[in-house]
Parts: structure tokens; sequence; C-alpha cells
């Protein structure tokens, strides 16, 4: 609420000047009378009280002040609210820790984050930050797509007030934000892009870094990009044709596909892959730096596999997601190559899943109706040979989203906090600690239709995908028409 102006009264008098004082009393000064300039307006001790400090009864301007706040109580709400003509929408920045939007010559679907030297648990700024992603060039204009290599840097925090003790940091915390990028020119749009590190033989030398991106032309291509990530803090670097070219292109895939996952407990490289017809396959790299693909793939998925997750602590086994609606569970060991679990969770597609890194037993998805949910898999019972898909209930589920669940993840070292992003151009964080029977996290406001656990709501404009960053807490990444790099002050 605005501050009213005070009001300015001059003392129209003339002050007491400072000299001798008469020996003698004024004549008649017992009788004299000193007119009360405000006399008219406040004609009693009782009527001053009553009247304010505006000259005018408390009540009377409380109930203005109260009528100027009768506002519309509908909030806003991304997705569900339209605006209206010539409206804006405009972030409120005292929430943001971080917050920056990088453009890159076209739109990209998917990207992931490498690792660097730089430090775990980094909190100091301005950041930097290394990834990986694939363009989705216009539709006559294909041979324009890139594998993009990128270090974001000068990724400065939200100017606040500061103290004195504060003003002396370093300067450097205002940079501005910096995309550098080095491109490995591609014939198609890439679908989804994975990265993965294998260590070093020699210490004093940087990882491998690899990446695989599913193409919508169907194949699957390996590349190598750890000399393209040097480049950026090796000056004159220069990158030949040849370390442009994929380590591998594979072509057992009939069909496109947006799946695809490295396994993170086999250094050297495992990778699974589903395309859509619903058939996955394996792929390891051979101890002669070549890969090998399990010719038997994976089968029982009716429709497409959109989503590929190896477990984070058991190395032969992964989980798939599919528009058929359910999630299956896998042992690359089974003769079979049939699912071990397989259980219905939306009567729509599957989109996305996230596998807890820290709860192991937990996995998240997201649905194309706008719902998301938590399982726990200790409660999935393994199939018979005639059974049906079990439906199990969710630990948790929320349809506050109307619109598909595009990407879904764990926080890295949160096991209660939950990213998500949807077709409703938002990303939303979400905080499963929050408990339903604790009356002050009941309250939201008085806005109909928000659970509790939704702690912040990002608007993003056709939001495809988002990670968390493994090194600097807190903080998320999202694609869509840019990149947006930010982290709130809630988590």
């Amino acid at each position: 609420m605005s501050k009213r102006a005070a009001e300015d009264f001059e003392n129209e008098g003339v002050p007491l000047k400072g000299g001798e004082r008469p020996e003698g009393g004024v004549e008649g000064a017992g009788e004299l009378e000193f007119e009360d300039e405000f006399e008219d307006e406040y004609e009693s001790e009782d009527e001053i009280l009553e009247a304010g400090v505006d000259g005018r009864p408390d009540r009377e301007r409380e109930a203005e002040e109260r009528a100027a706040m009768d506002v519309d109580q509908q909030t806003f709400i991304v997705g569900r609210n339209k605006l209206e003509p010539g409206q804006t929408l405009s972030p409120d920045l005292s929430t943001y820790e971080m917050l920056h939007a990088l453009s890159t010559p076209w739109p990209c679907l998917s990207f992931d984050f490498v690792k660097d030297n730089l430090g775990d648990n980094r909190k100091t700024y301005p950041a930097t930050m290394y990834a990986v992603a694939g363009t989705q060039a216009e539709s006559r204009r294909e041979k324009d797509n890139q594998l993009m290599i990128m270090k974001f840097s000068g990724l400065s925090r939200m100017e606040r007030e500061q103290d004195e003790e504060d003003s002396s940091d370093d300067e450097d915390e205002d940079a501005d934000p910096i995309l550098e990028s080095t491109s490995i020119p591609l014939n198609s749009t890439t679908n989804r892009i994975r990265a993965h590190q294998t260590p070093p033989s020699d210490s004093s030398r940087p990882p491998t870094t690899l990446t695989a991106s599913m193409m919508e032309a169907g194949q699957v291509l390996i590349h190598d990009v750890t000399p393209h990530l040097a480049s950026f803090d090796t000056p004159g670097t220069t990158i030949t044709a040849q370390q442009n070219k994929p380590l591998s292109t594979l072509r057992m895939h009939k069909a496109e596909g947006y799946a695809v996952d490295w396994s993170p407990l086999i250094s050297t490289g495992k990778l699974v892959t589903g395309d859509n017809n619903g058939t996955i396959y394996v792929t390891t790299r051979t101890s002669g730096e070549g890969w090998a693909t399990d010719s038997r793939p994976m089968t029982g998925h009716t429709s497409s596999v959109e989503e590929l997750q190896w477990s984070p602590s058991e190395k032969n086994v992964f989980a798939s997601a599919s528009s058929d609606g359910t999630i299956k569970v896998w042992d690359v060991r089974s003769k079979s190559r049939t699912a071990a679990l397989s259980v219905q969770v939306s009567n729509t597609d599957v989109n996305v899943m996230s596998w807890s890194r820290q709860t192991t037993h937990l996995l998240a998805s997201g649905a194309d109706d706008g719902e998301w949910a938590v399982w726990d898999l200790r409660q999935w019972k393994p199939n018979t040979s005639s059974s049906a898909p079990t439906k199990p209930t969710p630990v948790a589920s929320f349809n506050f989203h109307k619109e598909q669940i595009t990407s879904v993840e764990w926080h890295p070292t949160d096991d209660s906090i939950v990213a998500v992003a949807a077709g409703d151009d938002t990303l939303t964080l979400w905080d499963l600690a929050v408990e339903l029977d604790d009356e002050e996290s009941k309250d939201t406001g008085g806005v109909a239709e928000v659970p509790p656990q939704l702690l912040f709501v990002h608007y993003m404009a056709k939001a495809k995908e988002l990670h968390w960053h493994p090194q600097i807490p807190g903080c998320l990444v999202g694609t869509g028409e840019a990149f947006n790099v930010f982290k709130t002050i809630s988590v």
C-alpha cells in the first residue's frame, strides 16, 4: 500500500527572538486570549482523537483504504488464466537469486549438463556451467541443425540492497551473461540428447565426454565432445572435421525415437535406447573402443517408448515409460527380453519419468493429461505370464497442470523436491515434505486449486525439458524458446 504524503503546515507567527525582557508585566495579560488557527476544525480533544492523522475520522480513512484494496482477488495462474490484450507477464525478481535467459540460433528440444572441474556445491557468483544440446531447425532447413556444445558464464545473482560490508565484494558478480558455443553439423532434429563422462587413465587429463543423440531420422549418434569443451578455455584451439564426426552411428531402430539414457554405473559406457515402435535396445562400449548392440530387442510396450532411465543403484536394471500408459522395469540379464514389472500408471501417454538418486525406490512420472505422480517401487508386484499390468496407488499425485507434462526431475540431493515442466508454459517446483495435516501448510493464500506442496511457478514459453545443475545447488535450467537459467530463494 502506498504511503500518503505528509501535510505541510507552516507557522505563520513571528518566532520569538532573544532580547531584553520588559521589567514589568503587560497590562491586561491575564485576560488575553490567543486565537487558535485550527479552532474551527478541532472543537474538542475528543474530536481531535476522532479525526486522525489526516484531518478525517479514522473510520472514514480506513474504509477508503479497504475499498482501494478491494480488487479482483483471483490470482493469475499461468496455464489457467488468459492475458487480456496488451498484457504481459513480468516475474517478481525478489523471488529469484539468479535469473537469466539466453538464446540459441534454433530452439532445442533437449539438453544435458556436463560436469566440470570447478568444484561441487558451488555458491559463488558469477556462475559458470557447461552443457550440450541438439537443435530443432525449421522443417525446410534440416541441414541447419547442430549439436551444440555450450559454456554459460557471467551468470550473476540478482541485485540486492547490500550492507556496507558486502559492497566490497568482487564487481564481477554483476557481470553480463555470456553463452559461448561450438557446434557439430547435423542433418536432422535431435529429439533427445544425453551426456556421459568416462574417467581418464591419466589424472592430469580431463575425462572423456560422450554424447548420445536420438535423432528424428531414427539413428543414434555417439560423439566425443572432449576437444570441443576444451576449446572454451584453451585459446587458439581448432576443431578438425574428423573430431566432428560421430564415433558411431547406430541404425538398429526402424523408427524415430525420444528415449535414450547412459548407465551411471558403467563408466566405460552403456546405452539404452527406445523408439516409436515400442522397441528397446541396449548398446555397450567394447574394449576395442567400438560399440556393440544386442540384436535381441526388449519388447512388451504396445506403443512408443517415451522415456528410459537406468536404475541409480542396480547396474543391470532400467525403467521405461510409454504412450501405452505403462511404466515397465527391466533386467538386461533376462533371457526372455521381457519386463520384470509392468504398471499401468495413466490412462494417457506417459511422457517422462525420473528415478530418485537419493531414495532409489521412488520414481516420478508425468503424463499427457497434465498429471504427475510419485510411485514406490516396493509396492509393485512382479509380472506373471498371464497377468495384466497392475494398478498400484501412487504415493502422491498432482493434477495442477492442465497440459501435458514435458519433463520431471528429482532434486539431486533433496529427495523431497521435484521440478516439473509442462505444456502450459510453466516450470514448477514442488516440496513433497509438506504434510497435509499441518494446518499452516494448508494455507494457500485463498487461491483455490493450488496444492500446498507447490513451491514456485516459473513462466517459460514452450518449456520442453529441465535439469538441476549437479554442482550448483538449487540451480535449474530449462529449454524452450530460449534457455532459462535460474535459482529461486525457496530452494
